[in-house]
């Protein structure tokens, strides 16, 4: 529970930025205005849209505090907070069923562009289940950038997993290929596969995903699939520009969410769960292997609001 406690207070602080650019607007609009009218909708959605969870988000939250303001015939401004934080969590609901990959034989890619954190959140993904009794393994198909297989086996000498790596420049589908062959033979519980990540707009890099996805479709049917977009949460709109390529040439099942820590787009969680539908898994707010945790939407929001009362 402490240690729960302790990634809730590190979430508050990390979104800290995002909090002063919604809170400090949005408790001048419900002290500010003296009824619920037009003027009152519009500041709170551009409010909303600076802290960039969009405009098609933005809209679905406002229509559906509309709704309930006028359902619950709500007449002061001040009273429609809590009413505000229940239709953002509203866009974040998700299934149950999210993290069923930790109970099956599975097999995890982690896939999206450069220097958004891949490599490590494989690594913290390792450690985490290897500490629930997981029998995990690494594959280090990132073979483009010269400090990945390297970086990667580090952290799975820390998480103590097994890795398959090749050279640098080696083809990316030869070492899943190998990496399905060893889990299968080591009786793996989760593959967790690093990729390359070029430019999500080059057409080789799709197609090279395309080709690895063939190779454990091939090799490895049964085995339960996870893909992963790994998304900067400083880019923003970018973030969810990202998710969106990659959902087009892949199944993506979820979204890695990184450095939350001192941005002041935090909002963009809110955004790509609501406008792609594809439910944020993880989200990171630091470099310690426990800085990687599940996401919990209403913690999320809760923290966003800095609604410490409610934990």
């Amino acid at each position: 529970m402490s240690e729960k406690k302790g990634f809730f207070s590190k979430l508050v602080s990390g979104l800290a930025k995002t909090r002063d650019n919604i809170i400090s607007g949005i408790d001048s609009i419900f002290s500010g205005f003296s009824n619920i009218d037009e003027d009152f909708y519009e500041e709170l959605e551009e409010i909303l849209i600076m802290a960039d969870l969009g405009i098609n988000t933005t809209t679905a939250i406002i229509e559906e505090l509309q709704k309930k303001v006028k359902e619950q015939k709500i007449k002061e401004p001040k009273d429609c907070k809590d009413l505000l934080i229940r239709s953002i969590k509203d866009q974040l609901q998700v299934d149950e069923h999210l993290y069923d990959f930790e109970n099956k034989k599975s097999v995890v890619l982690l896939i999206g562009v450069n220097g958004v954190g891949k490599t490590t959140s494989v690594g913290k993904l390792a450690g985490q289940l290897k500490d629930m009794n997981k029998k995990v393994m690494v594959a280090a198909a990132d073979t483009f950038r010269a400090a990945a297989i390297e970086q990667l086996t580090e952290w799975a000498n820390r998480a103590k997993v097994d890795i398959i790596a090749q050279n640098e420049g080696s083809d990316p589908a030869a070492v899943i290929y190998d990496a399905v062959t060893a889990a299968k033979a080591r009786n793996t519980d989760v593959l967790l596969c690093d990729t390359a990540g070029r430019l999500h707009n080059k057409k080789n890099l799709m197609e090279e995903l395309r080709k690895i996805d063939r190779v454990i479709d091939r090799e490895y049917p049964d085995a339960y699939r996870e893909n992963l977009v790994v998304v900067d949460g400083t880019t923003g709109q970018n973030a969810l520009a990202q998710a969106r390529q990659f959902s087009e040439v892949t199944d993506v099942t979820g979204i890695i969410l990184t450095k939350l820590d001192g941005t002041a787009k935090g909002g963009i969680a809110i955004a790509i769960q609501a406008e792609l539908g594809i439910p944020v898994k993880y989200i990171g707010i630091g470099e310690s292997i426990d800085d990687l945790q599940k996401f919990d939407s209403d913690e999320f929001v809760n923290a966003l609001f800095d609604e410490n009362s409610n934990k």
